[in-house]
């Protein structure tokens, strides 16, 4: 047999594998990470591969492709529809061939939820009578976009575990079984990559897609720039792509650019920051701060017609209110941003309430006494 698919998606290192893994953003790598991490401390012979990135690699999981580096949304989705076309038939076969006991998308719903459709369509998934579970880790966001995914999710996927307290209920007229298992970023265990420290340097974090980053970044450098600069500013990035991109944008001397991975906690005194999940990080850190996004027309139009909420930002959706305001689009601008600055460092009142909303917001993002996503999955795996 051809050890090698078209997309050269390897075979299993010992011929069979237990789990699959599916997370094609930098996020979803590392929240796949620390459930490989712990289910592998519970089984050490479990097998398990992955699409992903270097954190399921590093977690143990055999690594069959980086889809980090590729991730792509909106507009940028359609210059590589024959790739994502082709990615898609290629994990299909390959779960057909190898069999594993289950797959687990994570995030991504653009193309984790074709995949599971074509396992559904090729009679590989439980669903349609075959050996493999489709469960799916991290809910799409169905409550604010397109909400009627939900019933061709609960036809193809056999259970689902949510991040936010909220999600049960939006499943609850479809037969999908969802479970609570809480936020991996107030796991007892977990190490944050960022903290609150009132002297602490400014943040500048502009995301993890390149299309965004190149829009989104030198206007956050502006805004620094209009403030004065008083203070260093540091900026994390998750890949050498992101780098390129920042580099491109000529950052000053007193900005340094810092990869995620290899940062430690950074404390940090104020942030501009991109709605996504670097923004629960800072907001679940008590770091006060605005959220922004920037991204092109086509999608930004789409976007408006699509999402039906009252915030980008995650933190204030949860909390149903402001913790960071928000600049999108045209209304991101450096004097804005300035002034933003100014009063996150000089305003006790606001820092006292990022601090309060903060506390509030690790209490609902809390684990269940139900269990955890390794408990979860590994109730699934039986």
């Amino acid at each position: 047999m051809n050890r090698l698919l078209h997309e050269g998606l390897p075979a299993p290192r010992e011929g069979a594998v237990d789990l699959l893994i599916v997370a094609a953003e930098h996020s979803g790598d590392e929240h796949a990470a620390r459930m490989v991490r712990g289910l592998l401390a519970k089984d050490p012979d479990l097998k398990v591969c992955a699409l992903g990135g270097p954190r399921l690699a590093a977690a143990g999981a055999q690594l069959l492709r980086d889809l980090t580096g590729s991730s792509a949304m909106g507009f940028a989705v359609i210059a590589q529809i024959s790739y994502y076309r082709s990615l898609i038939a290629s994990v299909v076969t390959w779960v057909g061939m190898y069999k594993p006991r289950a797959v687990c998308f994570v995030d991504s719903s653009g193309l984790n939820l074709r995949i599971a459709q074509g396992l559904f369509e090729r009679g590989y998934a439980a669903k349609a009578g075959g050996p493999t579970k489709a469960l799916y880790y991290i809910s799409p966001q169905i409550w604010a976009s397109r909400a009627g995914r939900r019933f061709k999710m609960a036809q193809h996927l056999d259970g689902l575990a949510a991040i936010f307290p909220f999600e049960p209920a939006v499943y609850a007229d479809t037969a999908l079984p969802v479970e609570f298992v809480g936020h991996p970023f107030v796991a007892p265990d977990y190490m944050a990559p960022v903290r609150y420290d009132p002297a602490g340097p400014i943040l500048l974090l502009p995301g993890s897609r390149t299309g965004p980053v190149s829009r989104i970044f030198p206007v956050l450098l502006a805004g620094y720039r209009a403030w004065g600069g008083k203070r260093p500013a540091v900026v994390l990035y998750p890949s050498d792509g992101i780098l390129g991109v920042l580099q491109a944008a000529n950052p000053p001397a007193g900005v340094e650019l810092r990869r995620t991975s290899e940062a430690g906690a950074v404390a940090a005194s104020a942030v501009l920051t991109s709605s996504g999940t670097m923004s629960m990080h800072c907001a679940l850190a008590g770091i006060p701060g605005v959220v922004t996004y920037r991204t092109d027309p086509f999608t930004y139009f789409i976007g408006r017609l699509l999402v039906k909420v009252e915030h980008i930002g995650i933190a204030n959706l949860l909390l149903k209110e402001a913790m960071y305001p928000e600049y999108i689009q045209g209304a991101a601008k450096a004097e804005v941003f300035a002034r933003e600055l100014q009063d996150c460092l000089e305003n006790p009142a606001r820092r006292e309430r990022t601090a309060a909303q903060a506390a509030r917001l690790r209490a609902l993002l809390a684990q269940p006494t139900a269990g955890s996503a390794v408990e979860w999955m590994c109730r699934q795996l039986g």
